[in-house]
C-alpha cells in the first residue's frame, strides 16, 4: 500500500496557509475599510465602493457638464514655461469642449492621506488613526492633445462633493488605484511620495516614498511615524513654518461649494511651478518643498 502520510499532511499545510490568509485580508480589508470613520459604516450598494461617502454624488459631479467643460476650459490653456508670471484666465465660452478630441472622466478615486495627529504623534500608529480620506481624483480617459489631467473634489458641507481643481498630470489617480482588496494608499504630500498599507506595513509606491523611508522596502506603521513626526510636527498649522506658506497637506480643508482647500496639493513640474484651475480661473502657483533637515 503506498504512504499517503506525507500527501495528507502536504495538504492540511495547504488549507491551514489558506485559512490564514483568508483571515489575514479580512482583518486588512476590515480595519482599512473603517478607516475614514463612523461616517462609511454602513454598507455601500454594490458596485458602490464602501470606503468612500455619498459616491453617487462624487459620480454625479464628474459626469456632469459643469465639470467637464472646466477641463475643457483647463485643457485649452497653455502650459507654464520657465519662471513666467501667473497664468491669465482665459475667456469662457458657451462651448469649451468644441474641437477638442473626444474624452471621458473616470469614476472618482480615494485620495488618503496622512492625519495631523499621527504626523504629531498622538494618534496611535492604527490605520484608523493615522489615514484619513481628504479628496478624490479621477483622471481622463484619453490624453487630449497630448495633455492628461486630474479633475480633483472635496467634500460638500452637509454632504455630496463638489469640483475642486482641475490639476495638469494624472498620476495621483495612477497611485490611487493601485488599492487592493486588504491594502491602502495614501500619500505624504509635502513630498509627493505613495506609500501603500497593508495591514501595518508600509511600502513605497515611488522614489519619493523610497526615499522617505531611508530606503527601506518596507517599515511598520509606527516606524513610518516617527519618521513622519520627525520631518513635519514642527511643521504643522500655527507654526512658524506654517504660517510662512511653507506647510502642505495638513490644513484644514474648507466645506464651501467652490474653491479649493489650501492644502490641495498640486503637480510640482521642474520648475517648480503648477497649473491648475480654481474657482473658474486658471492659475500658475509656486510651490516649495518641505524641508526634512
Amino acid at each position: 500500500m503506498r504512504d499517503t502520510s506525507h500527501t495528507g499532511t502536504t495538504a492540511r499545510r495547504a488549507r491551514s496557509r489558506s485559512s490564514r490568509l483568508s483571515i489575514v485580508l479580512a482583518l486588512s480589508a476590515s480595519a482599512l475599510l473603517s478607516v475614514v470613520g463612523p461616517a462609511h459604516a454602513g454598507p455601500a450598494k454594490d458596485p458602490l465602493p464602501a470606503d468612500i461617502p455619498d459616491y453617487q454624488a462624487a459620480l454625479d459631479a464628474v459626469k456632469s457638464t459643469a465639470v467637464r467643460n472646466a477641463v475643457c476650459r483647463f485643457l485649452r490653456t497653455p502650459l507654464p514655461t520657465g519662471t513666467g508670471g501667473p497664468v491669465q484666465s482665459i475667456p469662457d465660452t458657451a462651448e469649451p469642449c468644441r474641437g477638442l478630441p473626444t474624452f471621458t472622466i473616470k469614476d472618482p478615486l480615494a485620495l488618503n492621506e496622512i492625519t495631523p495627529g499621527f504626523v504629531a504623534g498622538t494618534a496611535r500608529p492604527l490605520p484608523t488613526e493615522a489615514i484619513k480620506l481628504t479628496q478624490l481624483v479621477s483622471s481622463l480617459s484619453a490624453t487630449v492633445d497630448g495633455r492628461t489631467a486630474t479633475v480633483m473634489l472635496a467634500p460638500t458641507r452637509g454632504g455630496g462633493w463638489h469640483l475642486a481643481a482641475v490639476r495638469d498630470g494624472d498620476s495621483d489617480a495612477a497611485y490611487a488605484g493601485k488599492a487592493t482588496l486588504g491594502t491602502l494608499v495614501f500619500t505624504e504630500p509635502q513630498i509627493r511620495g505613495w506609500y501603500q498599507l497593508r495591514l501595518n506595513t508600509v511600502e513605497p509606491l515611488n522614489d519619493q516614498a523610497r526615499e522617505g523611508l531611508n530606503g527601506q522596502a518596507s517599515v511598520s506603521l509606527a516606524d513610518y511615524q516617527q519618521l513622519v513626526k520627525a520631518r513635519y510636527a514642527d511643521k504643522l498649522p500655527g507654526s512658524e513654518y506654517d504660517t510662512t506658506g511653507y506647510s502642505s497637506g495638513f490644513g484644514p480643508q474648507r466645506e464651501d461649494d467652490g474653491g479649493v482647500s489650501a492644502s490641495t496639493p498640486l503637480l510640482v513640474g521642474g520648475s517648480g511651478a503648477a497649473l491648475a484651475l480654481v474657482s473658474g480661473t486658471v492659475v500658475l502657483r509656486r510651490h516649495r518643498r518641505a524641508s526634512t533637515g
